[in-house]
């Protein structure tokens, strides 16, 4: 009886070991991402020159920036800029050189 119940623990737990989700696995990363990036406001206006000249060049000049943040995340620091054309928003993420961040 105990050796049944073992057998069942062990095969329920490859079971779930094999199909793993990918949804719970981007939502993870998204919280752990969120949770430790400081977002802090910054006008449009006020972007380093870098910046702003690339959102003057093609292809991002066809957009109109909205709203942007400056993100701290560790290290890492990029401005995440909201464009707009027509219906459509869009989020760029840009470095103080104005070069695109992944």
């Amino acid at each position: 009886m105990i050796l049944a119940v073992a057998a069942l623990g062990i095969v329920g737990f490859t079971m779930v070991k094999a199909s793993p989700s990918t949804k719970n696995t981007r939502s993870m990363t998204t919280i752990a991402v969120a949770d430790t990036a400081q977002k802090t406001p910054v006008k449009v206006e006020d972007l380093p020159p870098a910046v702003k000249t690339t959102l003057t060049t093609d292809p991002v000049k066809q957009w109109t920036p909205i709203s942007a943040f400056l993100v701290k995340s560790g290290t890492t620091q990029y401005f995440e800029i909201t464009v707009k054309k027509d219906t459509q928003t869009q989020v760029i993420k840009l470095d103080k050189d104005g070069k695109m961040v992944q």
